[in-house]
């Protein structure tokens, strides 16, 4: 006699697997597209800037390549994900620390921080260098 049960868990799993293979591929493109938008918004930002017309500056660029660099993050993530079911600490803790760097230099150039703050993010800043450095130190047994 067939157990329906067990056929039934089959097919949830399957069915599982497809939508968030459907949903990762999805948030793959839309990365890519981002990517490629964030790369030409730095290169208008540069021509501006050469050509005297963005008010910005140099504190523009330096958030803009910053963002580029965590959408990189995400993409590795994602990529990862697919490959081998599961999210890497070192990934996200990388993505986290670039997000805090770009606060941070976004806010230098803005000149828009108060000492809290600036005492906040030095100390998210150390605690995800320690998470960082102890996962390359330690990293998880592959099963």
């Amino acid at each position: 006699m067939i157990n329906h049960y067990k056929l039934l868990e089959i097919n949830q799993n399957q069915i599982f697997k497809k939508i968030i293979d459907f949903v990762t591929v999805i948030i793959l493109y839309i990365l890519i597209l981002a990517l490629l938008s964030g790369v030409i918004n730095i290169l208008l930002q540069i021509k501006s800037i050469l050509f005297g017309t963005l008010g910005g500056g140099f504190g523009q660029i330096v958030s803009s390549v910053l963002t580029i660099f965590v959408l990189i993050d995400l993409f590795k993530t994602f990529i990862d994900f697919r490959e081998h079911e599961e999210i890497r600490i070192t990934y996200v803790t990388d993505a986290t620390i670039l997000i805090v760097m770009r606060e941070i230099a976004a806010g230098v150039y803005a000149q828009r921080f108060d000492y809290q703050f600036i005492l906040g993010l030095s100390t998210l800043l150390l605690i995800l260098g320690i998470i960082r450095a102890l996962d390359v130190k330690y990293p998880p047994k592959s099963s």
